[in-house]
């Protein structure tokens, strides 16, 4: 069965699933909600587009942690001076400010796989990683990536699982550093099995549902014989 690689790399990231108002999560991976998102803006899909958007979410998901980042937070404030007025939603003025704590992965490289029975539908996706309608964002519209998300070859007729272990480590090594000896991954589960995650889309990003599904998370060992690959 096929798989699509994406290479998520970039100085900051943000993988939120349960943020609330002023309060901005993120988890410690790239969620599966964020990875469809990143790839309709790719596509073109419209956020009221279902029919579109509906065969990339039965693709299965895996991510490796080739450089786990660093948890930051990011203080913001909004009309907090004595002399500030700010809009609330429905339009009318307020001399109350905001603070809001917005948490954020800093220099996280992961490598993503979508696995899935629909070569046609990689080789779309692939094509528009490479020349995308929209930006790509990793997680928040002013989180870039810093390498391309697009991978050469990065449409492989191997399971999601063996080629996450196999492929070569695309964080670049900073002075000193070593090529890790194991790395964490996490797939998805289709037996139900593992931790519950509420990142599945259910609905057009207009409509903003989105269900369960399991996934498995497990070290796997990293052959020091596989080389860098680079961008």
């Amino acid at each position: 069965m096929p798989t699509l690689l994406l290479r998520l790399v970039g100085p900051m990231q943000s993988w939120g699933t349960t943020s609330r108002f002023d309060q901005r999560d993120t988890g410690k991976e790239p969620s599966k909600s964020g990875v469809i998102g990143l790839i309709a803006a790719a596509l073109g899909i419209d956020r009221e587009n279902w029919n579109d958007l509906e065969p990339l979410t039965r693709l299965m998901m895996g991510v490796r942690h080739d450089r786990p980042g660093v948890l930051k937070r990011d203080y913001q404030t909004a009309g907090c001076a004595r002399d500030d007025t700010i809009i609330r939603a429905d339009g009318s003025p307020s001399k109350d400010g905001v603070v809001s704590s917005r948490f954020y992965l800093a220099d996280a490289a992961f490598l993503v796989g979508l696995e899935g029975n629909d070569c046609r539908l990689f080789e779309k996706v692939q094509i528009a990683l490479r020349n995308p309608c929209w930006p790509l964002a990793l997680g928040r519209k002013s989180y870039v990536p810093s390498e391309p998300v697009w991978i050469k070859d990065g449409i492989q007729e191997m399971p999601l699982r063996k080629l996450l272990e196999r492929w070569p480590w695309i964080a670049s090594a900073r002075k000193g550093e070593m090529t890790p000896e194991n790395f964490l991954i996490s797939y998805e589960s289709p037996y139900g099995s593992g931790i519950l995650r509420m990142d599945q889309p259910l609905s057009s990003f207009a409509e903003r549902r989105f269900g369960a599904r399991f996934v498995r998370s497990e070290l796997i060992p990293f052959s020091q014989g596989v080389a860098h690959v680079s961008a």
